[in-house]
This record gives C-alpha cells, structure tokens and sequence, in this order.
C-alpha cells in the first residue's frame, strides 16, 4: 500500500469512528431513558470536566457555537441539573456549576458511555487500548498545535 493510501485509510477510518462512535453514543442515551438528548447528555460530561467553566470555553471544548451550548444549557437549567453564576473576574462571563441533582445522572450517562467504549474495544487487549489512546492523544495534540 502507498503513503496516499494509508493517509485516506487513516483520515477515513479516525473520521467516521469518530462519527460511529457518536452515534451509538445517541443511541445509547435514547434507550436508556435518562430524560435528557445525547447533546444535553455531552454537554453535562464536559461541565463535569471543566469544573465550573465558562459557557464559552464549555463551547469551545465541545465544537459548537456559543449560542447551541446556551440553548443546551438553558434545558439543563430549567431541570435544575446545572447552573449558572457570574464569573468574578469578568463579569460578562457566566460560570457553569453542576448541581447536586446532576451527579446520579452523571453517573448513569457515564455507565453507558463505559458500555459503550467495552463494546468498542471488545476483543482488544488492554496495553493495546492503552497504546491507542496513547497515539490518538498525540494526533490531538499535534493537530492543535497547528491550530491558530
């Protein structure tokens, strides 16, 4: 196999695992009757990760425009499962906070997330999946660091 081959096989198959991946993350979250979307579902994973964040850097690290996550956000306010509060060092800026009616659903959508990565990996030894992560973090990392 040439280098173009391998360099269209590797673009497609990180491209559409990423998709795949995705969608049998909504899946999930649809059947497991959690009474909140997949979008709202990844929204709240990635408050729990920036740990009182800001909307726009929650955003960011998630792909999508500020306005979306604002929508999201508004939803899961209005649940009472997270909320906002002002940033104290910039008052224009909102700070995102989990609520404690948050972290039981947190934990469900993280055992389907965990279902999910088993099924994904299922068959593949461990210090394979750990030299996987290993190398897609790298990639991530490369490909950010051209980002301007």
């Amino acid at each position: 196999m040439d280098a173009k081959q391998n360099t269209d096989t590797l673009t497609f198959l990180i491209s559409d695992s990423a998709r795949v991946l995705r969608t049998a993350f909504e899946r999930r979250i649809e059947q497991a009757g959690l009474e909140v979307t997949p979008a709202e579902a990844r929204t709240l994973l990635n408050v729990e990760i920036l740990k009182n964040g800001r909307q726009l850097d929650l955003a960011a690290r998630m792909g999508i425009e500020p306005m979306t996550v604002c929508a999201f956000l508004d939803k899961l306010q209005a649940a009472d499962l997270i909320e906002r509060q002002p940033d104290p060092s910039d008052r224009r800026a909102k700070l995102v906070l989990l609520t404690p009616k948050s972290h039981d659903l947190i934990k469900r959508i993280r055992h389907e997330l965990d279902e999910l990565i088993a099924q994904a990996t299922g068959g593949v030894a461990d210090a394979d999946v750990a030299i996987f992560m290993r190398v897609l973090e790298t990639v991530h990392d490369n490909l950010l660091a051209e980002t301007p």
